[in-house]
C-alpha cells in the first residue's frame, strides 16, 4: 500500500506469512488456523488477545474482522 501526502510518499509493507489449517481427525467440525508470530507481534496487527472475531468466506477468500465494528 502506498499513501500519498502533500509532501511525502509513505510505503507501508503488508506483512504476510505461510501457515497451515489444522483439521481434527475423524471429521471434527472445528479447524485451527495458526497465525505466524511475526504477523501477530507486528504493531499493525488489528486484534487483541482473546478478542472475538467474525470469520466468513467472501469471493474465495477467508475474511477475519473484529466482531465489534464500532
Amino acid at each position: 500500500m502506498i499513501l500519498h501526502t502533500r509532501l511525502h510518499t509513505v510505503i507501508c509493507l503488508m506483512l504476510e506469512g505461510k501457515t497451515r489449517i489444522i483439521m481434527p481427525p475423524r471429521g471434527g467440525k472445528t479447524g485451527i488456523l495458526y497465525i505466524p508470530a511475526d504477523i501477530v507481534k507486528d504493531s499493525s496487527f488489528p486484534f487483541q488477545a482473546n478478542e472475538r472475531v467474525l470469520v466468513r468466506i467472501e469471493d474465495g477468500k477467508l475474511i477475519v474482522e473484529s466482531e465489534d465494528k464500532t
